[in-house]
């Protein structure tokens, strides 16, 4: 098993080495839904987050879903017309031979573009309403952390952790599977961090932990409190 995860990582390394320095967009696929360009140099989560392991993330894996999803839909253009939240709150009006991809893929889709977003920071501590609720609903920032960091932890194989926010501003802290997200039931996910292998595993290899606490100093608590806005205000997306 050390000898496959060695020779998949070296894989990784070698196939994504052409990407590095300009970070050239990776290749649009036909289709509505489009892949986002980091909002940053890839190496601007460094050290926490290693720029190569950025790279094929978003222009490899993140890149894939936006292909895959496109494919599942091209022979349904008006739930390709949907806007991503609203194809994933219908999940359970879709066709049964393509609802699992585009659970997976819209799911990864979603997920991927509040990732990037939420990122890019310099960590710290929120501040304002963003602050307050936290206090109210989650113990304040330390407790927030304690409690995202064992549930991330805790999630059994590929997912996510997030805190999701209602409209009224309310704020909870779940858990999901693979790629599912709060949004399938018609939530709204303030921020959240990836926990499948491929978010850590070329620095951190099976020490997810060690990545979680790391995460939390490139979190933009700015960007987050904007997305706290949007919800409390009716106008959150993704």
């Amino acid at each position: 098993m050390l000898q496959r995860r060695a020779l998949l990582t070296a894989a990784a390394v070698a196939g994504a080495s052409f990407t590095w320095g300009a970070h050239p967009v990776a290749a649009q696929t036909p289709g509505p839904f489009t892949l986002p360009p980091l909002p940053y140099p890839p190496d601007a989560n460094e050290p926490s987050i290693d720029a190569l392991t950025m790279t094929i993330h978003h222009d490899r894996h993140h890149a894939a879903y936006v292909a895959n999803l496109n494919a599942a839909l091209k022979d349904y253009p008006q739930l390709a017309a949907l806007p991503l939240e609203q194809l994933l709150g219908r999940l359970g009006e879709l066709p049964d031979g393509i609802r699992a991809a585009v659970r997976n893929n819209a799911g990864g889709h979603a997920n991927h573009s509040m990732f990037w977003l939420v990122m890019g920071g310099k960590g710290g501590a929120p501040s304002g309403p963003l602050a307050a609720a936290i206090t109210r609903d989650l113990g304040g920032l330390e407790a927030l952390q304690t409690s995202f960091n064992r549930a991330g932890a805790a999630q059994f194989g590929s997912g996510w952790v997030f805190v999701t926010v209602d409209p009224t501003g309310k704020l909870a802290i779940v858990a999901r599977p693979n790629q599912d997200t709060p949004l399938d039931e018609g939530g709204r996910v303030l921020f959240g961090n990836d926990v499948w292998e491929h978010a850590y595993y070329l620095k951190y290899q099976n020490r997810r932990a060690d990545y979680l606490k790391a995460w939390w100093n490139v979190v933009d608590w700015n960007r987050i409190a904007a997305r706290y806005e949007a919800a409390r205000a009716g106008t959150l997306t993704v």
